[in-house]
């Protein structure tokens, strides 16, 4: 499959696909998504992924992702870490101000 295929890209991706999309960058969503109270503990995942279908066209796929961190923060599990199969990373740490100010 090809890499722009959401069954084979890395978290990291898909959140520099939704600032692609937005214009916004995953802190930036994380702010909107306080604002709106979809931070607090009881907030199900299926209320954040209607905001960004409603507010920004994005797909489940991506929303899950940013859904993961608004719940979790930008740690990710290490499995997915320095694999090669699909959402690998090569972090456990997402980079969440932007694609042009990530660290090469």
């Amino acid at each position: 499959m090809p890499a722009t295929e959401e069954t084979d890209m890395s978290f990291q991706a898909y959140l520099d696909n939704i600032e692609t999309k937005t214009g916004k960058t995953p802190r930036e969503l994380l702010g909107l998504a306080a604002a709106r109270g979809l931070d607090t503990p009881g907030v199900k995942a299926g209320a954040i992924v209607d905001w960004l279908k409603a507010d920004f066209d994005l797909g489940r796929g991506h929303a899950m992702a940013l859904v993961h961190v608004i719940k979790n923060g930008p740690k990710i599990p290490g499995k997915h870490v320095g694999t090669t199969g699909t959402h690998r990373d090569g972090s456990d740490t997402l980079w969440l101000d932007g694609k042009a100010t990530r660290p090469a």
